[in-house]
């Protein structure tokens, strides 16, 4: 009876997966198919596959916005890692006054929309001539992305006894020292899981990049909405840009699964 259950379940857990993965795989097929193919009605299982979308893709310029995503998404995580961690350290280790009122006041600012703040953004980055450029986009998705940060690393600190920073303090190593060489080696996992979620946020967003940009500093998600036209829906050039949008971070994933998953189940779940 056991080994049948185990078999189910074993079932069960590869139809949630192959469900759960089922429109990445169709969007994948998707970018294979002509315009014709591709809005069919029902769906062609069977297709002659072409490279034609992706021809059209790679020759629109769609490195240009790889690039300018990479770069405002590498360097914001890295920002909102670097203030994230060093604030949840902070906030977990020393005896803080009102440290949940600041906590609650990070968390707070994830509660208004971003379509809520994007005109007075949007007037003071153009008062600033900081309109369609790197920074605007870099200082924003640190901005956002910092809460997230606090509040994942902070589970992971509250889980490190405070008596091992005192005795990396008694064998006389500095905060820093102590901070670096003995305790952010102890979070790896967290940071790294963190930093994940920083970088897929950062690179799926939309609303900024689009107001705020034009040009010179447009992202992915801007360069995928310009095949949505007056005169219909690209599906196939929009699976093909969207499958080369989503392989940053499905590589990521998969190269740091095994710290991710550790990340997830061992702090972010606790309070």
């Amino acid at each position: 009876m056991k080994k049948l259950l185990a078999v189910l379940l074993t079932i069960f857990t590869y139809l949630a997966a192959f469900i759960y993965f089922f429109p990445l795989l169709w969007m994948f097929i998707t970018g294979f198919k002509n315009e014709g193919e591709a809005v069919i009605m029902p769906p062609s299982i069977f297709f002659n596959p072409t490279l034609e979308n992706y021809k059209i893709v790679w020759g629109s310029g769609i490195g240009t916005f790889l690039g300018n995503s990479a770069i405002i998404v590498v360097i914001s995580t890295l920002l909102a890692l670097i203030l994230g961690v060093s604030a949840a350290y902070a906030l977990s280790m020393f005896r803080m006054k009102k440290a949940d009122d600041i906590l609650f006041w990070f968390i707070s600012t994830k509660m208004l929309p971003a379509v809520g703040v994007i005109i007075p953004v949007y007037i003071i980055f153009k008062k600033l001539g900081l309109l369609d450029s790197h920074l605007a986009l870099i200082l924003l998705y640190t901005a956002m992305n910092i809460p997230l940060a606090v509040w994942m690393m902070r589970s992971f600190f509250k889980d490190i006894p405070y008596e091992l920073i005192e005795s990396t303090q008694v064998d006389g190593a500095t905060g820093l020292q102590g901070f670096l060489k003995v305790t952010l080696p102890l979070v790896k996992p967290g940071v790294i899981s963190t930093g994940l979620l920083c970088f897929v946020f950062a690179w799926n967003e939309f609303l900024f990049g689009v107001s705020l940009t034009y040009t010179d500093s447009s992202t992915m998600p801007v360069f995928m909405a310009s095949f949505m036209t007056q005169e219909g829906l690209f599906w196939g050039k929009m699976s093909a840009v969207a499958t080369t949008a989503v392989l940053p971070s499905v590589v990521l994933g998969w190269f740091t699964q095994k710290q991710l998953v550790q990340g997830l189940t061992m702090g972010a779940v606790k309070g």
